[in-house]
């Protein structure tokens, strides 16, 4: 029978490529160093092939390290999934769930929907990462997620997904602006040399842009943030109008007495939201309920209906 890695040795490997350091490393999975190193020793060994390259400084993986590497995260998380199904299997909503969500919808979403969710499946453990949809999308194929929290539309390829929600856009803009005396805005209304959007790669800029029917090389934007934070600090220093999704409204970000929000007067919904998960993931019917969870909770205090999805 042909030998075979061990799980123990993949999750060295994994460790070494994410942190480039044998301490770090052996500090995540919980062994010495010597522990770590003989079990890479062992695997290049078992595989024949050179899968680091080691300086004083830090440890690099070879082009075949990296590429096993990645199988690698895939082999682990397939064999976490083997475990969470003979111990969560049989219970709705228990056990841990490694959820991501993307900047301009977690800070917004999850404080409305975490208490009742807790509330409601106390044994359900959400382990939650906020990065930008590319990225999110990156982790789900790699195993290192379970799910993931969207603004559609956006492509995700083979993904299963849900949607639960859908909302439009408002515009922000300083108080003392000449729009402000308007109760909606239109696209011709938005004077597009002050309009300040955030930088390539976050999906809530294009689909503000699409509700208006803009290119966003013809925007003409004067700047472009980081974060939603950043552009409404600047709205609140008269330094120009942003697009917010109707969900942060009420959120922390909007300075009293210094941002006026104004509905954005174009056919909707300007966006909607959904959970992604792999297809060959166990937990289906968790994502519907998670999903139903986060829709029965943003109901209430929502400024339309809910999207019920077909």
């Amino acid at each position: 029978m042909m030998n075979l890695p061990t799980l123990r040795q993949l999750q060295y490997l994994v460790a070494l490529v994410e942190l480039q350091h044998f301490g770090k490393a052996a500090a995540r999975c919980f062994v010495s160093q010597s522990t770590l190193s003989a079990g890479i020793m062992e695997l290049e060994n078992l595989l024949g092939a050179r899968l680091l390259e080691r300086t004083r400084r830090r440890v690099l993986p070879t082009p075949l390290g990296g590429e096993v590497a990645a199988r690698a995260r895939q082999m682990l998380g397939i064999a976490r999934e083997l475990v969470e199904m003979s111990r969560y299997g049989s219970e709705p909503l228990c056990g841990p769930i490694r959820l991501g969500v993307i900047p301009t919808i977690g800070p917004f979403l999850l404080p409305r929907v975490l208490p009742s969710i807790r509330h409601g499946y106390p044994g359900l453990e959400l382990q939650i990462t906020e990065d930008r949809s590319q990225r999110l999308l990156e982790r789900l194929g790699e195993g290192t997620l379970d799910c993931a929290i969207l603004a559609f539309p956006y492509p995700v390829g083979e993904l299963e997904q849900l949607l639960f929600w859908e909302e439009n856009f408002m515009v922000a803009l300083p108080r003392k602006h000449p729009l402000a005396r308007l109760k909606r805005l239109t696209t011709p209304r938005l004077e597009s040399n002050e309009l300040m959007l955030l930088e390539e790669g976050h999906c809530l800029t294009d689909h503000a842009l699409s509700a208006c029917h803009l290119e966003r090389s013809r925007a003409g934007a004067t700047f472009r943030g980081s974060s939603l934070y950043t552009l409404l600090q600047m709205v609140a220093g008269g330094q120009g109008i942003t697009f917010v999704p109707e969900m942060a409204a009420d959120s922390e970000l909007m300075a009293p007495g210094e941002i006026l929000l104004k509905p954005l007067d174009e056919p909707g919904p300007h966006r909607r939201i959904g959970l992604v998960w792999r297809k060959t993931y166990f937990r289906k019917e968790d994502m519907t309920l998670l999903a139903a969870a986060m829709r029965q909770t943003l109901a209430p205090r929502a400024t339309g209906e809910a999207y019920q999805p077909t």
